[in-house]
């Protein structure tokens, strides 16, 4: 037997379908034949009936049930007589309209009629614009049996469409009629409930022959009168369902077809409910000898689409389930093999597709690391480009003190530098804190200071609460610097301010100068890098904005970086965005 298994699981796809094709479909006709030989009509017949009977019952059971539920609730609110009071028109309405929610499944309306004839209603907006012309009838009915509930025959209205209305007299403590309470049913909703139950089609009438639930007029076996809406049944039709008897029986039905109708009991309220089924329904499957092989065929043919689907399947599902991994392969670092566990075609698709999510990692590995070595030399480059920077201004201020012999000023400078040159390269995070930033800046403009006197001021506008956060180190010197040369010296001195504040999850620095301002034309370059051209003549253009710009997008991403803003003989403001960080992050390692 085992060797059979193998020897299978080894054919093709074209040979397994044909091999399980044939034996399924060959098994399923001698089954479905001797089946055919042994069906007796009494029995099905017999079977449909008592299911039809059971149906029935059940399902007027369940109308008795609904129904309940309606006197329970008329019972309930007869005892509030006080709601007929003057002064209590509110609550009397609030109090119907959450009963009317409440028991929204049979109850479409509630009314109190007070003797006086005022009425309050669960939609009273809706009563004050329509109204009921059918509540001074329904009022005399209830008044027909004192104490007790009294049912209404079907009728149209306008709160509640096709409905019928339960009724009960509401009374005082001196048994004095103080109003009527009226409910209309939700009999769209009854019979949208009750179809499922029955899959024939069938009728709800009362004692009188009055249909209550509401007719389809695509019904095939109920005769209606020609041009009615909504349908009604034919006169004649609807009185032989009267007379018919409990149980099952014969009735002629659309174009005169014969019908099997199954009758239930009364309810207490006289209602009844009729099932109708066709008589040919009985015979259309137990014509065995005219119908064998037309049986066969149809069942040969079903077979066969069914054991295709199944063969189908077999090697369609393993080709799903490649496209609900490469549907999910979002990291191709952690993805599963398939496991192989055939061996025909699906098996070596199988094996082919772990071979290639292999070479797919090993390529994925390579262009991972050349990323990493790429971004490190773009950071090496760019810290290269500003050391050069700072010394190169820095050196000029202390050649000009020296020349001028201002040796205390020399001294300052130079002490000024060492510490400057310290915090720009001895530390070993890329980061600073904002405090430790702006203590750098200091240190710069102290130098500038010294050289150009007090026509270079700077002040701060910070919140000491932002000063823990971090940033990049060297973020603000490059900024404050091209603002000193080539906006305020020109200018012959001016005021920068740096701001800084919070917008969500950004910190936003400004540096902002009243200097000359920046052309248009030349604003648009200043964070741009041109290939080509030599970069000594960008010294003056915002070779330092682009650097600080490039450092931030690196680390950070696309979102952050500078944007520049300037009016031509008013100034120019510079916006830094970067992450709000804080120490914590820097020792998680999520920065970049």
């Amino acid at each position: 037997m085992t060797k059979l298994f193998h020897w299978y699981a080894s054919l093709g796809l074209a040979t397994k379908q044909f091999i399980y094709l044939f034996i399924v479909t060959l098994l399923l006709f001698l089954g479905l034949a001797w089946r055919n030989l042994h069906e007796a009509e009494s029995l099905l017949q017999n079977q449909l009936t008592r299911d039809a009977e059971l149906l029935v019952s059940r399902t007027n059971q369940y109308i008795d049930a609904s129904l309940d539920n309606v006197e329970n609730m008329l019972l309930l609110l007869s005892t509030r007589a006080d709601l007929l009071e003057e002064g209590n028109e509110e609550e009397a309405i609030d109090t119907l309209r959450k009963f009317a929610d409440y028991n929204n499944s049979i109850a479409k309306t509630l009314y109190m009629i007070r003797a006086d004839g005022s009425v309050y209603s669960s939609s009273q907006v809706y009563f004050e614009i329509i109204g009921n012309p059918r509540l001074q009838e329904l009022y005399a009915l209830a008044l027909q049996n004192y104490g007790s509930i009294n049912v209404s025959e079907p009728y149209y209205s306008p709160m509640s469409g096709h409905t019928l209305a339960y009724v009960l007299p509401i009374t005082g403590a001196n048994k004095q009629v103080l109003g009527v309470m009226v409910v209309e049913l939700n009999l769209d909703l009854l019979t949208e409930r009750i179809a499922p139950m029955i899959y024939q089609s069938y009728v709800l009438f009362t004692k009188d022959g009055n249909v209550i639930n509401r007719l389809d007029s695509r019904d095939k076996l109920l005769p209606f009168e020609q041009a009615s809406f909504p349908p009604l049944l034919q006169d004649g039709f609807r009185k032989q369902l009267v007379t018919l008897k409990i149980g099952v029986n014969g009735i002629k039905g659309h174009s005169l077809n014969p019908l099997v109708a199954v009758k239930s009991a009364k309810n207490r309220l006289g209602w009844s409910l009729a099932a109708f089924i066709e008589e040919d329904y009985f015979y259309q499957d137990l014509q065995k000898l005219n119908n064998n092989y037309r049986t066969a065929s149809i069942v040969w043919i079903l077979v066969l689409l069914l054991s295709a689907y199944l063969l189908s399947r077999s090697f369609t599902h393993p080709i799903r389930r490649f496209v609900e991994k490469m549907d999910r392969l979002n990291d191709l670092q952690v993805v599963a093999k398939l496991p192989v566990t055939r061996r025909d075609e699906i098996g070596r698709l199988t094996q082919s597709y772990n071979a290639m999510l292999e070479r797919i990692q090993s390529l994925l590995q390579k262009t991972k690391s050349a990323e990493e070595q790429k971004k490190e030399y773009e950071l090496k480059m760019l810290r290269s480009q500003i050391a050069p920077h700072f010394l190169y201004n820095t050196l000029a201020c202390i050649s000009s003190l020296a020349k001028q012999q201002r040796i205390d000023e020399v001294r300052d400078t130079i002490r000024s530098l060492v510490k400057l040159l310290s915090f720009s390269f001895d530390k070993q995070s890329e980061y600073v804190s904002l405090e430790e930033e702006l203590e750098g800046l200091r240190m710069y403009m102290h130098i500038q200071q010294v050289r150009y006197g007090e026509q270079y001021r700077y002040k701060l506008e910070i919140d000491p609460s932002l000063m823990h956060y971090r940033i990049l180190k060297l973020t603000l010197q490059p900024l404050v610097e091209n603002a000193l040369f080539h906006g305020i010296t020109p200018n012959h001195g001016g005021l920068i301010t740096i701001k800084a504040d919070m917008e969500k999850s950004k910190l936003r620095l400004y540096v902002r100068d009243d200097g000359i301002g920046i052309p248009m034309e030349q604003r648009g370059k200043l964070l741009q890098d041109h290939p080509g051209q030599d970069r000594s003549a960008y010294r003056f253009t915002g070779i330092g904005l682009r650097n600080v710009h490039e450092r931030i997008r690196i680390h950070h991403g696309e979102p952050y970086g500078l944007r520049i803003g300037s009016s031509m003989g008013r100034g120019t403001v510079i916006r830094v965005d970067m992450p709000l960080l804080a120490e914590s992050d820097e020792r998680l390692g999520i920065w970049s």
